[in-house]
């Protein structure tokens, strides 16, 4: 490093501690939100160091101040016909390239500053797309598992009646999310077309009936792969042959697991909240398809060994001590502390790519890179979804729907444009540099990509 950019980074530094302090001091008990930002915020205001342009404009701050926040009571009955009271929010944090977009999130662990995060981090990811779409999210603390059919309408009947109000096809365009999948859509979608009596393409994850996407629901899993399969032969390393750990058993993780045995790996766990499987003869296509009809039918992970001899359940424990090539983190925030850092390092993983929003906590995302790991950070891996979801959009408003095969080549073209992106802004960067082993910092790569459309935008625009 010359003494010219050591400088530079000193005062990039200093500047990061201050802006840091102040969203601190505005955003009290936020830690996810103040997480996501200080990600970013650290390669950011490097890179933004010599361009005052920028920084008179105050890009950064304002970015990281949500356009608008909307906060409102649901209430619903029960099969009871008791009352239930829960709290449901939209976070429109920026619309500079395009509508608001983001899912909706159906879970008790639902607060603002998550949904701040969230929305944040979507105002990135949707730009790294190349697509014209803003970044929001929302949700709800309603849990809906353990919950009747009838039950689920009534809440998404009630939230829908408020949010109808702040979103449309030009303004804001939900998604689904954790605890929102197509039967909460549709509920959603059948009472805002009630409501106004018009036919929007206001929300995407749709049936395919009623204007849906083909690709939709596998995009997300199948992007990380794509993404993946890019950082592996920018290496000039190849997928095939690979093993690979994954938590998760949701819609992300299992999609994951189904293409990347499709295309010669080997996924040797699979998880959720109670522990995970370990199968060392591989979960293929057979086995993913027998955990998608266990979790949705309510039943246990930890049944798999009973149908698949040679496997192991572990209860209570994560995978990231099971030896590996790969490590794909789909289930949830922070799931891969400095702890399951350490144990990849140890088994000499060689990358890591986040199929779920900021799953892997700041110190482990420290310690991955220096230690010569690649690591494809969420905002760039897990933006398939979101790409599909914008093609949806695109259907929708010229009433057409596109063949699979056209989707999936979208799909794997968009996710090269992010991966591109993300290597001409992360090339010879990163904290592994410091050790000598100049890898690819994809985490910098995404932020300064992302960060860069969006402020350009904003400049574009004047002070508003």
């Amino acid at each position: 490093m010359t003494q010219e950019n050591a400088h530079v980074s000193d005062s990039s530094t200093s500047d990061v501690h201050a802006f840091m302090e102040g969203l601190r001091k505005r955003n009290p008990h936020q830690d996810e939100f103040i997480q996501a930002v200080e990600e970013v915020a650290e390669n950011v205001f490097d890179f933004v160091a010599n361009k005052p342009e920028y920084q008179d404009a105050e890009i950064m701050r304002r970015i990281a101040e949500p356009d608008r926040i909307v906060s409102f009571r649901v209430c619903w009955q029960d099969d009871e016909g008791r009352v239930r009271v829960e709290r449901g929010w939209r976070v429109q944090n920026n619309n500079a390239i395009g509508p608001y977009k983001g899912g909706l999130r159906f879970h008790e662990s639902v607060n603002e500053s998550v949904l701040k995060f969230l929305a944040f981090e979507q105002t990135f990811k949707n730009a790294l797309t190349g697509l014209p779409m803003g970044g929001g999210k929302g949700g709800s603390n309603f849990n809906p598992k353990g919950k009747s059919d009838a039950e689920i309408m009534r809440f998404c009947q009630s939230f829908m009646t408020e949010l109808y109000r702040h979103i449309g096809p030009d303004v804001d365009v939900p998604a689904g999310d954790i605890g929102v999948g197509a039967r909460e859509i549709g509920f959603l979608f059948g009472q805002y077309k009630r409501i106004r009596n018009e036919w929007h393409g206001v929300l995407t994850g749709k049936g395919l009936e009623y204007g849906g996407s083909p690709v939709r629901t596998e995009s997300t899993g199948y992007g990380v792969v794509y993404f993946l399969r890019e950082m592996l032969r920018e290496e000039d390393r190849e997928l095939d042959g690979m093993s690979a750990v994954i938590s998760g058993a949701g819609n992300v993780a299992t999609h994951a697991a189904e293409k990347f045995a499709e295309l010669g790996g080997k996924v040797l766990t699979l998880s959720d909240s109670k522990g995970f499987i370990h199968d060392p003869d591989g979960i293929d296509a057979k086995k993913v398809a027998w955990i998608r009809q266990q979790k949705s039918s309510g039943g246990s992970l930890s049944d798999y060994p009973e149908q698949f001899s040679g496997s192991e359940w572990h209860e209570g424990k994560k995978p990231w001590s099971v030896g590996c090539d790969i490590a794909l983190p789909c289930a949830t925030q922070n799931e891969l502390d400095i702890d399951a850092a350490k144990s990849l390092i140890d088994n000499e993983v060689l990358a890591v790519c986040e199929g779920a929003n900021m799953p892997t906590t700041a110190d482990a995302s420290h310690a991955l890179r220096s230690n010569g790991v690649l690591l494809g950070p969420g905002k760039a891996a897990n933006a398939g979804g979101v790409a599909v979801s914008g093609l949806e959009m695109s259907q929708n408003a010229g009433r057409r729907t596109w063949s699979e095969d056209r989707l999936q080549e979208e799909l794997c073209s968009i996710m090269k444009d992010i991966h591109r992106t993300c290597v001409e802004h992360g090339e010879g960067t990163g904290p592994a540099c410091e050790e000598g082993e100049c890898k690819i910092d994809y985490v910098k790569g995404a932020n300064v990509g992302g960060f860069k459309k969006v402020a350009d935008a904003m400049l574009a625009f004047g002070v508003v």
